[in-house]
């Protein structure tokens, strides 16, 4: 047994030295032998650290080194259980889960919407896909604020933000996503057919005087190309034209009273054929000239007003759109459905005109006399109908 007594001679520093005295230890009595009473071993610690045995004893260094190790195994437990780290359970309380259903208007479950979890940290996110029923969870999540984004497709984006406190099984508010608004710019652009119909009701409005057709002339020097359609539409308008009736009656009475067509006869019989001429060359020629060859051809048949420059440029231009006109491309070139429809209409009208007057060189000749009536109108077109002619849209300059 160890006990504890300050001893001032070995001991001058009681802080930082202690004296002991050990009992003494058991001993065996062997008979025949005289008995030694053991003398007390006494243990001198200076400040220094050192350790001094008065006596060399066995005994004492064993109940030293005891008493070392006892102390050890008491530290050795408690060091261990502080460099323990934290177990999952301690982990676990610090996390928790979120969780919630996606619906839409009519409250069916969406499926295989797109949900990522962001937290504020900036840690990881977390992404998943809704199941059938439409819900979905994100489990062992961090704990704090935390942002939802759900994307699905045919629906408009939506967000959804809150706190997961530590432990907390989060259940988000049933999320009903919303139909994606389309936003489609169309543009409207009228077709070309559409827009030419517009030009042409234009020009059925316009009449010299405000009572002579004068349909074939356009004032808009970029007209859209007219149709097939569109050009016998025109040409039967100006065939069966009231105006067009009254003329070909003044023609008609004109040629009798000159006894043109002496074939025909006078009376009321000769007068019916000559206004039957008369009229048939008018219809044939603008069919043939301003709506078949021209939709074969793919030629304008209107004369495009030029309004600008000076007035020797403009009488060149008008005389030369006798014999040129602008194609449905846009292009200028010679005006072949007007030439062939002339000398088309002279040899057709060689079938219903007195033999006297049917001659294969005079139909040629009438095509010329045509082409420069043409020469003539186009002049008056450029300089002078204009002027008499309402309801006609102002010109902008033309390119010949």
């Amino acid at each position: 047994m160890l006990s504890h007594t300050q001893n001032p001679e070995t001991c001058p520093l009681p802080p930082t030295c202690f004296s002991g005295q050990l009992s003494p230890p058991t001993t065996t009595v062997t008979p025949g032998l005289p008995l030694e009473s053991p003398s007390p071993k006494v243990i001198n610690v200076n400040s220094a650290g050192s350790i001094g045995f008065n006596h060399d004893s066995f005994a004492v260094r064993r109940a030293f080194l005891a008493l070392i190790v006892s102390a050890f195994l008491c530290v050795l437990p408690a060091a261990a259980q502080s460099s323990q780290p934290a177990t999952p359970a301690a982990a676990q309380q610090s996390s928790g889960a979120i969780s919630g259903t996606l619906v839409d208007k009519t409250g069916t479950a969406i499926v295989g919407a797109h949900l990522k979890l962001t937290l504020d940290d900036q840690s990881a996110s977390q992404e998943v896909l809704s199941g059938e029923d439409g819900q979905y969870s994100f489990p062992s999540v961090a704990s704090g604020p935390f942002h939802l984004s759900i994307t699905a497709t045919g629906f408009a984006p939506q967000e959804f933000s809150g706190e997961l406190h530590a432990g907390e099984a989060y259940r988000v508010p049933q999320i009903t996503l919303t139909l994606a608004t389309a936003i489609t710019e169309v543009r409207v652009v009228p077709l070309q057919v559409d827009i030419a119909a517009e030009q042409i009701k234009d020009e059925e409005k316009q009449r010299v005087l405000g009572v002579l057709p004068n349909f074939y002339v356009t004032y808009v020097p970029n007209a859209v190309a007219m149709s097939s359609r569109q050009k016998f539409q025109l040409a039967w308008k100006t065939s069966i034209d009231p105006v067009t009736f009254g003329v070909t009656a003044a023609i008609a009475g004109i040629q009798q009273s000159q006894n043109d067509f002496s074939g025909y006869g006078q009376g009321a019989q000769g007068y019916a054929k000559r206004y039957a001429a008369s009229y048939a060359d008018g219809v044939i020629g603008t069919f043939i000239g301003s709506a078949i060859l021209p939709s074969i051809l793919k030629q304008d048949p209107r004369y495009f007003y030029k309004g600008t420059g000076g007035k020797r440029s403009r009488a060149l231009y008008a005389i030369a759109m006798s014999v040129t006109c602008k194609g449905d491309n846009g292009h200028w070139q010679p005006n072949y459905s007007s030439i062939l429809g002339s000398i088309a209409a002279g040899g057709i009208s060689n079938l219903y005109y007195p033999s006297t007057d049917r001659d294969a060189a005079l139909t040629f000749q009438n095509a010329l006399i045509n082409i420069g009536a043409n020469a003539a109108t186009n002049l008056l077109q450029e300089f002078v109908i204009r002027k008499l002619t309402p309801n006609t849209p102002n010109p902008t300059p033309a390119n010949p």
